[in-house]
């Protein structure tokens, strides 16, 4: 009798196809593209998984909320939301999304200070700029006690932020922040700069008050160091500094061109023409090359300088009251031939 062979079971093959669509569709969910562009993502301080979701959507950074949920429920990321800003990168996979995210991998902000005027500025600059809030950062910043930990005072605490490249988390808090930037500022006033401050007669805030005329005063390296010489010129005599931007300070108007008439008697304790010495504080953040000029300032016998009367940005020198009403003179004359008031 002859014997019927028996039918191969298919439930195997079955199994297996099954088991590599699973592995497809598990691949694809976790390694297959699914950011739409280059953008950076904010999660601030207190966020949660909600918000973070919100902002992806909103801002069309991912193209499957669906896909990207599941494998962070997964990571556990909903749990583990850490602050932060995070560059996504076109074309990035949830894998490699949700790992950042999990990790708290965040880009870091390069923060470039360079001239402001007023603390307000600074603050609203920063603020911008990192997770810090602005308002609180000027509070501090008003506040007597917490300056005197940088041994200077609310008018001299601009002194502090010497114009640089810094790098920061977007989430660094603010006495985190200004730990950094003391920092810079120690790391600046080498022993020295200190010697040459000394020789001077000035402190460290007081030389960088003087860069700070300078600084408002003129956009010319060249004769940066001569400006320089005058001011110091004059503190040494006891002269008053009669500085024009101290004037515009004092005013709080920095697009005067031509100072005179009734500003010129403000009161306020910025104004050099009517108090003698340094105003209480820098009337800017100077650049540290500006602030050079004056440790290295030459030895010269100026006490005058005016804007050469070609009106391109230099300055002439004087050191006698004759030889300055001349420069004086041609300058006013080249304002008034040109309508500027």
């Amino acid at each position: 009798m002859a014997r019927t062979k028996k039918k191969k079971s298919a439930l195997p093959k079955i199994i297996l196809v099954t088991i590599v669509l699973l592995a497809a569709i598990v691949g694809f969910l976790a390694f297959g593209p699914n950011t739409t562009r280059d953008k950076y993502i904010f999660v601030h301080t207190g966020s949660t998984y909600d918000k973070l979701i919100e902002e992806l959507k909103d801002e069309g950074v991912i193209t499957s909320t669906f896909t990207f949920n599941i494998l962070a429920n997964v990571a556990q990321l909903p749990s583990h939301i850490k602050p932060g800003r995070y560059q996504v990168k076109r074309f990035m996979s949830n894998y490699e999304l949700v790992k950042m995210l999990r990790q708290g991998r965040q880009t870091e902000v390069k923060l470039v200070l360079n001239k402001y005027r007023l603390k307000r500025d600074l603050a609203h600059f920063m603020g911008t700029n990192l997770e810090i809030d602005s308002t609180e950062l000027l509070t501090k910043l008003n506040d007597p006690t917490f300056c005197a930990q940088y041994n200077l005072d609310t008018n001299t605490i601009l002194a502090l932020f010497i114009p640089n490249s810094y790098e920061f988390y977007w989430n660094t808090n603010i006495e985190n922040v200004l730990k950094k930037i003391s920092k810079n500022y120690q790391h600046y006033w080498s022993e020295e700069r200190k010697q040459k401050a000394q020789k001077l007669g000035l402190k460290p805030e007081e030389v960088i008050t003087v860069a700070s005329i300078i600084e408002e005063e003129t956009n010319s390296s060249e004769d940066k160091p001569n400006i320089a010489s005058v001011y110091l010129n004059r503190l040494k005599k006891g002269m008053k500094l009669q500085a024009d931007p101290t004037v515009k300070y004092a005013v709080g108007d920095f697009n005067i061109r031509r100072i005179g008439g009734a500003m010129l008697g403000n009161q306020s304790p910025y104004n050099t023409y009517q108090h003698q010495g340094l105003p209480p504080g820098p009337i800017c953040t100077p650049s540290p090359a500006t602030i050079d000029a004056v440790l290295d300032a030459p030895q010269t016998k100026y006490i005058f300088f005016c804007a050469a009367p070609d009106l391109k940005g230099g300055s002439v020198f004087a050191a006698t009251d004759a030889e300055h009403l001349k420069n004086a003179r041609a300058y006013q004359k080249a304002l008034n031939e040109r309508g500027i008031h």
